[in-house]
């Protein structure tokens, strides 16, 4: 009997009605065999419930791993060509080198290779595996593995045993390694090494001794180490280098006494300068400057270039900054940051229509010295804003996306990890137009850390509003008027700090938004009159807020309200900006290049640039009437006079 149009409807209706329960079973049951896939329990999985699950291969993963390495190549390839837009495909492949690798299969390893594999004992495996097919490309590659002042894995034993019985790695190899290990102050691999050595080379082993009891013997042991002199560069380096840390005066002057005797290789003889020239501008040694300089010369270092222009602008010496500005390569001295100081140096010395060429050049970047050089120009800033757009029909066709749909399901799964691999595996696979596409996706979803992790591998530079997302905007707001701390600062410093991922975790301990640390969010709360959060609660997006506004209002307080000050204090603490402060220039811009932490000097900056945009994108991306700090910040003596309490 033919169906009512009525009737049709109302079956239609039911049938929606239940998929939601549909997907929500299907999703236990992944959830369900997932986990018994990893604990390895195969007869907890209901194969037939997870069979058109999108996830499947997720489970078939942990299975084909599981059979390694008895599981045949093909079986692997098969896999690894049907899970090719997914992160599974790679996955397995390295697995499967990895297992390979370790059980001698060495053909099947190379059956399924795609090229150097990642990671140490991988590509150990793979040179292995290489010794018979292509003994050059493994010798090759073996003796890069093998160059390293630390311990490999026991995956490059079986390797470089064979090429130390083939010759590729020899004595002096064997020595060089020693001296590497020196450096690194692996003493237990230099014992390891030296045990190696013949009898030829007990004379170094002796010098080596020598030196690790007093790096000032260097100008009293002979130049000439190990057979044929084999040894006299790795030597020299390795004990320079520690000299260096030691007393960079001292070695300095042993330096000049030896350098001149000493038969070394290019590269040593360039590294231990390299060096000398290094410690001598990070510890201001006056004596060494001379040297320094001419050194320079011929040194076309970005690194150290920076270091010596920082100093002339500790001196105030503008003439110098213009003549080592000129002295960077191309790329670096182009950069905001340098063009920015070069306006200042040409300014100072008169040359104000130069400088105006050199601010204006500055100010076509997105960043605090390009902002900073718009300011001395009263120009608005540049922030090359990029607007993407996409209908409607386009947006539907990107949610039903494979890696989008699993995605998704990871998500509603609580795979947050396996969802995030999936979901930045899309974005490096797309092209330009898809990866903005994703963007847009993870933006209409709100999945913040997602949006920002996005343009990152995106390369979507100028994509502010997805650079710097509305997230959590009303908890900044809320806690902004609360604390009466400029929500903006708010903003940039969770940006920076996390990139809106309220679980991130750092190495140190910080959590959240905001990086709080454990013991800070104890005493905040002390503070506040809450119950501690512990380390869990920390994590709580509106608490973690509150918590960071509390501290950077208190650093505020301590600085007469200096954003700047606050801002260093934020990440390297008060104390340490305290004494910044004692021993600081007058200039704002000076103070921030005389901050001698390399991560605070960038964090400084990027804070603040990243308020102005905020405060832009606010106004609808305009930035007439936006500064990136207040003119009383700009105008105030950055000394002790900035502390509230002296």
């Amino acid at each position: 009997m033919p169906l009512s149009f009525g009737h049709c409807k109302a079956l239609i209706a039911a049938t929606l009605c239940c998929l939601p329960l549909l997907v929500q079973a299907d999703d236990r049951a992944m959830r369900d065999a997932l986990e018994a896939a990893r604990n390895q329990e195969w007869q907890k999985i209901d194969q037939a419930a997870i069979d058109d699950h999108l996830l499947a291969g997720y489970v078939e993963y942990h299975r084909l791993r599981h059979r390694l390495p008895q599981a045949e190549p093909a079986r692997v390839l098969d896999f690894i060509e049907r899970h090719g837009d997914s992160p599974l495909g790679e996955w397995m492949r390295g697995q499967a080198i990895a297992r390979y690798g370790h059980a001698g299969r060495f053909g099947s390893l190379l059956a399924v290779a795609d090229g150097v594999p990642e990671g140490t004992a991988r590509q150990c495996y793979y040179y292995t595996a290489l010794l018979g097919r292509d003994p050059r490309a493994a010798a090759e590659g073996g003796r890069e593995l093998w160059r390293v002042g630390r311990s490999q894995p026991d995956a490059c034993d079986t390797l470089f045993l064979a090429l130390r019985s083939r010759g590729e790695i020899g004595e002096r190899e064997i020595w060089e390694r020693k001296m590497l290990a020196w450096q690194a102050g692996e003493t237990g691999l230099m014992s390891y090494l030296g045990r190696m050595l013949g009898s030829r080379w007990q004379e170094a082993r002796d010098t080596v001794e020598r030196l690790q009891k007093d790096y000032a013997a260097v100008t009293r042991v002979p130049t000439c180490i190990g057979p044929d002199c084999q040894g006299s560069s790795a030597l020299f380096a390795a004990a320079m280098h520690g000299f260096n840390r030691a007393d960079t005066e001292a070695a300095h002057e042993a330096w000049r006494k030896i350098a001149p005797h000493l038969e070394l290789d290019e590269p040593s003889r360039l590294a231990i300068e390299r060096d000398l020239v290094f410690y001598s501008l990070v510890r201001d040694i006056r004596q060494n400057r001379a040297w320094v300089d001419e050194a320079l010369v011929g040194m076309p270092d970005a690194e150290l270039l920076e270091l010596r222009v920082r100093t002339a602008l500790a001196e105030r010496d503008w003439r110098g900054v213009i003549d080592w500005v000129h002295r960077m390569p191309d790329a670096p001295r182009q950069e905001a940051r340098w063009q920015y100081w070069l306006g200042r140096a040409l300014e100072q010395l008169g040359d104000t229509a130069t400088a105006e060429t050199a601010y204006a050049a500055a100010a076509d970047e997105r960043s605090f010295f390009g902002f900073a050089a718009a300011d001395r120009l009263g120009r608005p800033y540049a922030l090359n804003l990029e607007r993407n757009g996409f209908d409607d029909g386009f947006r539907e066709q990107v949610a039903r996306w494979p890696a989008v749909q699993r995605t998704e399901a990871l998500i509603r799964i609580g795979e947050q990890g396996l969802a995030n691999s999936e979901w930045h595996a899309a974005v490096a696979r797309a092209t330009p137009r898809e990866a903005r596409a994703l963007a847009d996706y993870a933006q209409r979803r709100g999945w913040h850390a997602k949006l920002v992790q996005t343009t990152i591998t995106g390369q979507m530079w100028d994509a502010l509003d997805w650079r710097f997302p509305e997230a959590y905007r009303e908890h900044f707001l809320h806690w902004g008027r609360a604390t009466g701390v400029d929500p903006y600062l708010l903003m940039g410093i969770a940006r920076r700090e996390s990139a809106y991922n309220p679980e991130a975790l750092s190495p140190a301990g910080a959590r959240g938004l905001m990086q709080i640390m454990p013991g800070t969010a104890t005493q905040l709360s002390r503070q506040l009159g809450i119950s501690d959060p512990g380390p869990h609660g920390v994590l709580d997006p509106a608490l973690n807020i509150r918590l960071g506004s509390t501290y950077i209002r208190d650093m505020l307080d301590r600085y007469r309200g200096n954003r700047l000050a606050a801002t260093a204090a934020y990440n390297a603490g008060p104390g340490r900006v305290d004494r910044w402060l004692r021993d600081a220039p007058e200039e704002f811009d000076l103070f921030v290049e005389s901050i001698p932490f390399r991560e605070t000097r960038a964090y400084v900056q990027a804070v603040l640039a990243y308020r102005a945009i905020f405060e832009s994108l606010a106004n609808g991306g305009n930035s007439e009437g936006v500064a990136v700090l207040s003119p009383a910040e700009t105008s105030v003596r950055y000394d002790r006079s900035l502390l509230a309490r002296n």
